[in-house]
């Protein structure tokens, strides 16, 4: 959300973190970003890949869940990053792809 508490979005970069089965987010002033500050105050977040394959087949992946705002790790992202790290653990994941009979699935994951 931002100040006037309208949903908020923003591009970001990721790594996944095969150790804590986790999406790790980093960015160049990510401890400086209204994400990372949503997710101190909330300790939620969300998180979307959308892609289109050729020749037109839309998909893509939207994971929900419980987020911490990390002073360090965000150099585990990539080197030039700040320190500053965004933790996703997934909750509920939904995926679609438009190329296929079944075009969405949704999930809890717990």
């Amino acid at each position: 959300m931002n100040q006037r508490g309208e949903p908020q979005i923003a591009p970001v970069t990721f790594r996944y973190n095969a150790e804590l089965d986790t999406i790790d987010i980093g960015g160049f002033n990510n401890g400086e970003t209204q994400k990372f500050r949503n997710v101190a105050h909330n300790g939620l977040a969300s998180f979307v890949v959308d892609d289109v394959a050729p020749p037109w087949q839309p998909r893509g992946i939207e994971i929900r869940g419980r987020a911490e705002a990390l002073p360090d790790g965000g150099q585990t992202v990539s080197p030039n990053f700040s320190p500053a790290l965004i933790r996703l653990t997934p909750k509920r994941i939904i995926s679609w792809d438009m190329s296929t009979k079944r075009p969405r699935s949704a999930r809890n994951v717990e």
